[in-house]
């Protein structure tokens, strides 16, 4: 494989990430199992003693953060992993060291690890690499934001569920969800976990080309796909194309933007304007995935520090996004957004970096990237220093 385009997941199991089970109580088919998109890259060096990749200030530099003086004071975001990663603190305090980042641990209140079952899982090895993404960079994007894991004891349906809810019951005001399940027809009826006044939900659409994944599906969850992101010699943004493969099996096997038409949810009224299928359009949004041009995580079961891509890496930095936006509302004497997507497709083409190219599959248009909202990158990739204020006006 070209070590120059796509990462690859450590092993098989995770190359399998979209053939993931459903997330639902009661539908006749348990236990459901999720998996995670989440990839590496393998290029030169892996586990190098130094990272690689776009650094948090490329990062805040290519999406406008730098310019929003605002960091997430008063937020709390909670992210939803399953399993136990006992280093995840002190990983954390490596990454924040390296990147003269304020720290965030449980001492001065700032982290928080909550066992969703009261007891403490076992770990895994593949979660505590999404747990490492998920805490390190949405600390990287909205560093004085509180962070809450919730660890579900398992990555069964149940315990993902219960996780949700322990987030909510915590305080949460966002709540990222990086992974997914296969859509399953009675996928409505769980749609009500993702209903709470105050609190909006984020999840990652999928790495393996066209198809629809929930909870990414729910009218109630925000959802991010995935772009390639180029930045010019000095750091700014330079380009952005979809993360983008051309069939199914270089799809499955080295990742792509997941997103195409909901098989269950009915088109939501917020996309009347873009989309007229009938049916709910996936992703909203989009943001860097592609593990060629992916973020460095410490992780110290890994061996140090990993190249990671995926729309895993989206999904926890758009949710810093809104914790943002949350910390100004407030400051407003507003109340902390519900269901944001409804302002997300109110001047799109001013508000966001409109993703113009690239395919996740051979179906034709609803593989393709355009002018516009596609089932491939959404709206685009946001202008946080104008979406951010847009969502601070909003009612």
């Amino acid at each position: 494989m070209n070590h120059e385009h796509f990462g690859v997941y450590r092993n098989l199991a995770l190359l399998l990430i979209a053939a993931l089970p459903a997330l639902a109580q009661g539908t006749g088919s348990s236990p459901r199992q999720a998996h995670l998109p989440i990839r590496i890259f393998q290029g030169p060096n892996p586990n190098a003693s130094t990272p690689t990749g776009y650094t948090p200030a490329q990062m805040q530099t290519a999406y406008g953060f730098n310019l929003i003086e605002n960091q997430g004071a008063g937020q709390t975001i909670a992210l939803v992993d399953a399993y136990d990663d006992p280093n995840i603190e002190a990983d954390l305090g490596v990454f924040d060291t390296q990147f003269g980042l304020p720290a965030c641990t449980t001492a001065n209140g700032c982290f928080t690890k909550i066992y969703a079952s009261g007891t403490q899982p076992g770990g895994n090895a593949d979660w505590a690499l999404e747990m490492s993404l998920d805490v390190e960079w949405s600390h990287a994007i909205a560093p004085q934001a509180k962070i809450i894991l919730i660890e579900a004891a398992t990555q069964s349906d149940s315990a993902l569920l219960a996780a949700v809810h322990t987030a909510v019951e915590n305080g949460a005001n966002v709540v990222s969800m990086s992974f997914g399940f296969d859509e399953f027809s009675t996928e409505t009826t769980a749609d009500k976990y993702f209903e709470t006044s105050g609190v909006t939900f984020v999840a990652s659409s999928g790495d393996s080309g066209h198809g629809v994944f929930y909870p990414a599906a729910s009218p109630y969850v925000v959802s991010v796909g995935g772009t390639t992101l180029n930045l010019s010699s000095g750091g700014a943004w330079e380009s952005e194309t979809a993360w983008s493969c051309k069939s199914a099996i270089i799809c499955e096997l080295e990742g792509g933007s997941s997103g195409g038409q909901s098989a269950y949810e009915t088109e939501p009224s917020y996309q009347n304007a873009v989309q007229s299928s009938g049916k709910r359009g996936v992703p909203d949004v989009a943001y860097d995935a592609s593990p060629s041009t992916g973020v460095p995580i410490y992780d110290s079961g890994e061996g140090g520090w990993v190249q990671v891509g995926g729309t895993s890496m989206g999904s926890p930095e758009v949710a810093a996004m809104f914790a943002i936006a949350n910390s100004m509302r407030v400051a407003n004497s507003k109340a902390t957004l519900t269901r944001p997507q409804k302002y997300l497709y109110a001047d799109a083409e001013a508000d966001y970096h409109d993703i113009t190219s690239g395919e996740n599959g051979t179906c034709g248009a609803l593989c393709t990237a355009g002018p516009g909202y596609d089932y491939v990158t959404g709206v685009g990739s946001p202008l946080a220093n104008v979406l951010i204020p847009a969502l601070v006006a909003a009612p």
